[in-house]
């Protein structure tokens, strides 16, 4: 996040602490150190140093950059500047990504389904926009520890353990996040903790790409402890850990979409996750099937999900509903859901 941070310093930040926390005294010119792969300086008298965080680019700090009475590598800047970063940035990918999936991708007959609760993508962005500053506030400690140094994140490709590493890091970082999140997941389903912490995210039943991130703020912040944890074990390229927490956050919103593009076997889509939000106890893997197939919980798809004449038919969805009804009455009980009285209609009408 070092090389994110500096982008924001260089062209926000530098002038915002400037003026909210001048430096008493003379302001003092530039001095870049070049080469320097690190954000984190070890200099605390000023004249500051500032440090590049990266070989990619080189941004010339302007003259706001030293007259903080925080400069960059002031703790508390850093984690006030990335909880804010994590948090306004997180919910733009969110809304972004959730927004052109759900107006060019979701499948808006979804709607008539008996078990689309009343007001729902509202409710879910609702969920989504209180959850993700809390998440924020658990995620932003990784990201100060990592840019202060302690993270085996490397800058060139030249860095790299071998060559190959810079390809290879992508799926191992895939294999390694989905195993942890597999029983991360599976845990939060146990009775002790379901109630209070995913049964939120459980509340939507037919959920629309706006669910995706419509958690318990725990859960999330649980969910993701895998990624966080990975570059302070194996060594991960910076310009890698910005593409993959896009590309995790893209994924998430994929696969509450509802769109159901392949029957893999292999990739747990849309419809693998469709299968979990119906019937709770099945598909909790993140990007494969593996750990459920070998964990016992792997539900394949119902093939009619892939046949639009049949996916949004009476006896499928009749189906659906009988299911669902059993299995959350054994789940969660009653079911306190408020699936409004247009729901109720169409429910009677199709079943």
């Amino acid at each position: 996040m070092d090389m994110v941070l500096e982008l924001f310093d260089t062209f926000l930040l530098d002038r915002l602490y400037a003026n909210a926390l001048p430096v008493s005294g003379a302001a003092y010119g530039p001095q870049v150190l070049n080469g320097a792969t690190s954000s984190f300086s070890s200099m605390r008298e000023l004249p500051t140093a500032v440090h590049a965080s990266t070989q990619i680019w080189k941004l010339e700090p302007s003259e706001y950059a030293f007259m903080s009475a925080w400069p960059r590598d002031n703790l508390w800047r850093q984690t006030l500047s990335l909880y804010f970063i994590t948090w306004l940035f997180g919910l733009a990918v969110y809304f972004i990504c959730a927004t052109l999936s759900y107006y060019f991708v979701f499948d808006h007959a979804t709607f008539t389904h008996p078990k689309y609760l009343r007001n729902q993508v509202a409710l879910e962005i609702k969920q989504a926009f209180v959850a993700l500053p809390l998440i924020a506030v658990f995620t932003v400690p990784f990201f100060v520890v990592e840019v202060r140094g302690y993270a085996k994140l490397y800058d060139a490709p030249a860095d790299a353990p071998f060559w190959l590493y810079n390809f290879f890091q992508f799926p191992f970082f895939v294999c390694f996040t989905d195993f942890f999140i597999y029983w991360i997941h599976r845990g939060l389903h146990h009775p002790r903790v379901y109630k209070t912490l995913h049964k939120p995210h459980h509340k939507w039943i037919i959920p629309t790409p706006y669910a995706s991130h419509a958690f318990h703020p725990l859960d999330g912040f649980a969910q993701s402890v895998p990624y966080h944890v990975f570059p302070f074990i194996f060594p991960l390229s910076k310009v890698a850990y910005v593409i993959l927490f896009v590309f995790i956050n893209v994924w998430t919103v994929f696969i509450h979409d509802g769109e159901y593009v392949a029957n893999s076997s292999i990739v747990n889509g849309a419809a693998c996750h469709t299968m979990h939000h119906l019937y709770f106890n099945y598909n909790y893997g993140q990007f494969t099937t593996l750990w459920d197939r070998l964990g016992g919980s792997y539900r394949k798809p119902n093939e009619e999900l892939f046949r639009r004449e049949l996916k949004m038919s009476k006896q499928e969805r009749e189906r659906q509903c009988n299911e669902m009804e059993t299995v959350q009455k054994e789940v969660e009980g009653d079911d306190d859901r408020d699936y409004g009285d247009e729901a109720r209609r169409l429910q009677k009408k199709l079943l």
